[in-house]
């Protein structure tokens, strides 16, 4: 996946994931990861909008929600929680999917 801003930086340690944030709320939210040095990450999210995007497996998605002139930090979610994968794939962090439970429901 392309980075048309800002690439992510160059990092031996870094593991990039392919994440997946969608906005359930009927306001208009933006999306920020901060805590990744020397990397710019915000993006606009249309209530229903579905937003995919490639982050290091540390980084914190922050969602700030509100109306014109304020907004309000409304969640932090960790973006090991919004990895994106094939039903067959394992976790890379090891976390049970959504698949994988069900999986084990109907035995």
């Amino acid at each position: 996946m392309s980075h048309i801003l800002d690439p992510l930086p160059q990092d031996n340690e870094n593991t990039e994931v392919c994440c997946c944030y969608v906005n359930n709320t009927s306001q208009i939210q933006v999306a920020r990861i901060t805590n990744v040095h020397n990397w710019y990450f915000e993006r606009v999210v249309f209530p229903g909008q579905r937003l995919i995007f490639e982050a290091p497996s540390y980084g914190y998605l922050e969602i700030h929600t509100g109306m014109m002139a304020s907004s309000i930090l409304s969640d932090k979610i960790p973006c090991q929680q919004l990895i994106v994968m094939g039903e067959d794939e394992p976790h890379p962090f090891g976390i049970p999917t959504v698949a994988n439970d069900l999986q084990y429901a109907h035995k």
